[in-house]
């Protein structure tokens, strides 16, 4: 089986502009099913959560659809899925919640390979608490996590472990069930930042070892919002600080405020369009999620082959820092004697789409020596092997240049 590109691409108004898009680990472009669940909802009849009329039950049902999706696309319970305004919101308010529970001589082990969401909130709530903050580092050669430098961290007072499961700008993706197996051998919760993975992987979090994961809907075709996944009873024992008349039970306790109820309608048709794209006879949607991202990653596979062949082409006038042996299909790249951004400029004056900077990852770009800006190409559902031929003929003129 397969994607028909052309079937899955007519879905998104955003193409018609004629721009090639390799913005997609930043966000990416939306379909047309995903805007009409969002007015379908908004215009309603919608009222607050209730039992009673129309405009009660269109807002109670958004929320359950909402967790049945999530926990479909994750593999959790759907009583284990939270709902929050972004990934970084939801670990800033997870940190406090954990580190309430932490003690001073206490320590957590962060990763030099993570966006800066799941870095600096366990770096500030370390500080408040007088925890000691230990690293996991990189492999400058490979890119990849240093796991020698990982088991020297980890020790009898380690409380928690953060780490990616994608780098949102090398693609590398580490070990995350040996890491986290390694974390639970000394007592620690592991936490893992999905973003980047979820939008190119088939996500299984208790297979994965996360306690608790998080992941962006708009980075995978949905709307701009986070979620986070775990198991309700580890969510039971986290005691966050809330309204006194809000509901106490999970995961209601750990959302503040009125749901947005027309974003969680996006997100429950993002996922529904992520299981269409090559759904098979699968009866479930689990089952149609996994056949649909395993042609994605095919299809993505192949276009990162072609994507890094035209690169290379090019010779040492472009140097590619996404060299881990397991990866998605994003390329950090810089350029010799050359300034990323005007490659930017002058690719989107030609109608291509892909930025330059360092994308939030302060660790990664430090432990390489990178150099920022860097420029990045990220592949997503509706990228096709035109749009690759473009940004390597775009690149090429610009170096010519």
């Amino acid at each position: 089986m397969a994607i028909d590109l052309t079937a899955l691409r007519a879905h998104f108004p955003s193409l018609d502009s004629g721009l090639a898009f390799f913005d997609g680990p930043g966000g990416t472009q939306t379909p047309r099913p995903v805007a009409d669940a969002i007015t379908a909802t908004l215009t309603g009849p919608l009222s607050n959560r209730g039992s009673i009329s129309s405009s009660e039950l269109n807002a109670e049902r958004a929320v359950t659809e909402f967790r049945a999706a999530c926990a479909d696309l994750l593999n959790v319970p759907a009583a284990g899925i939270v709902h929050g305004r972004s990934a970084t919101q939801l670990t800033y308010d997870f940190s406090r919640h954990l580190a309430k529970t932490w003690r001073p001589g206490d320590e957590i082990v962060l990763s030099r390979l993570d966006h800066d969401c799941n870095v600096r909130p366990w770096i500030q709530a370390a500080e408040h608490t007088g925890v000691t903050v230990r690293w996991m580092e990189i492999n400058s050669r490979t890119t990849e996590l240093d796991l020698f430098s990982y088991e020297e961290a980890l020790s009898p007072r380690t409380r928690m472990v953060a780490v990616t499961a994608a780098s949102n700008v090398l693609g590398t993706k580490p070990p995350v069930r040996r890491i986290a197996d390694l974390a639970h051998e000394h007592g620690a919760l592991v936490y893992v930042d999905g973003v980047h993975y979820a939008a190119h992987n088939l996500v299984d979090v208790p297979a994965m070892g996360a306690d608790l994961f998080v992941c962006s809907p708009y980075k995978f075709l949905g709307p701009h919002c986070g979620v986070l996944a775990g198991a309700p009873e580890l969510l039971e024992t986290i005691r966050p600080d809330k309204l006194l008349p809000s509901s106490d039970a999970v995961p209601e306790r750990f959302e503040f405020g009125t749901l947005p109820y027309e974003i969680l309608a996006g997100v429950t048709a993002a996922v529904d369009f992520l299981a269409a794209m090559d759904p098979g006879q699968s009866p479930t949607r689990r089952e149609r999620i996994a056949n649909s991202l395993g042609s994605l990653h095919d299809h993505e596979r192949a276009l990162r082959a072609r994507l890094e062949e035209g690169v290379r082409a090019l010779g040492t006038a472009v140097t590619l820092h996404s060299r881990a042996a397991d990866r998605t299909p994003t390329l950090l790249m810089t350029l010799d004697g050359r300034d990323a951004r005007q490659a930017q400029l002058h690719l989107a004056a030609r109608d291509v789409l892909a930025p330059a900077g360092s994308f939030y990852a302060h660790e990664p770009f430090a432990a390489l020596k990178l150099t920022d800006p860097a420029l990045r190409a990220g592949l997503a559902p509706y990228n096709t092997a035109d749009d690759v031929d473009r940004f390597l003929d775009g690149l090429s003129s610009f170096l010519r240049g």
